[in-house]
């Protein structure tokens, strides 16, 4: 059964843009780990100046195992001296097992 580990991460509105420039300049290869199913940066829209980070791994054991290995390391390096940090509070990391889920259904006649 799947798991998802959500990373809440508080970023000031002044460091946002810097925060999201670390998103898109990631090395990526959380793709490539085994039992990586999905990612998501979510973005605050009101209310709260709280980032999601929303991973789903086919297991616990993957996620530990990604976590545990250089691609985290690497991945978590911070970018150096133009990249740095932009965060301003300590992360909360969410662990949640999927129970239910859902996806749009194809339309009858078309393969999925």
């Amino acid at each position: 059964m799947s798991v998802v580990k959500i990373n809440a991460v508080s970023v000031p509105p002044e460091q946002q843009a810097r925060f999201e420039e670390r998103f898109r300049g990631r090395a990526g290869a959380v793709e490539k780990t085994p039992g990586f199913e999905w990612f998501e940066l979510l973005r605050p829209l009101e209310g709260t100046d709280q980032y999601l980070v929303y991973t789903r791994w086919s297991s616990e054991e993957a996620y530990r195992s990604w976590q545990s290995g250089q691609d985290f390391d690497r991945a978590h390096a911070g970018g150096g001296d133009t990249l740095a940090p932009a965060a301003a509070a300590s992360h909360h990391l969410w662990s949640y097992e999927v129970l239910e889920s859902a996806g749009p259904h194809a339309e009858q006649g078309q393969q999925a």
